[in-house]
């Protein structure tokens, strides 16, 4: 069970976007997308073809698993992430400051 997953808000520990919070849009194998945060200007060249336009673009570039960590909303900070079975025996995500699940 991957302990950041797609909807989770997050917040970044490293790099130039540092403190900001976000909502995941996509998790990478190591690597997670964060909406509107770690912006890279990026040079497409025009296809015709495909329809593409060409210019400079801004897009999202991906983060390190390491360098993000999941916002804990009752605390107001970063926290870590653990994994437990519930009673039913089904895993769950839970904050290792409070103990609470994640929803």
């Amino acid at each position: 069970m991957q302990k950041i997953k797609q909807n989770d808000e997050v917040i970044i520990l490293a790099g130039k976007d540092k403190g900001s919070t976000g909502t995941v849009t996509k998790v990478l194998s190591s690597k997670v997308v964060v909406e509107g945060l770690n912006v890279a200007k990026k040079h497409v060249r025009p296809n015709p073809n495909a329809g593409v336009a060409g210019g400079i673009i801004s897009t999202e570039m991906p983060i390190a698993v390491s360098n993000v960590a999941i916002y804990n909303p009752s605390t107001k900070k970063a926290d870590r992430v653990g994994i437990r079975t519930d009673k039913e025996g089904n895993k769950e995500r839970f904050f290792k400051s409070n103990g609470e699940s994640i929803v």
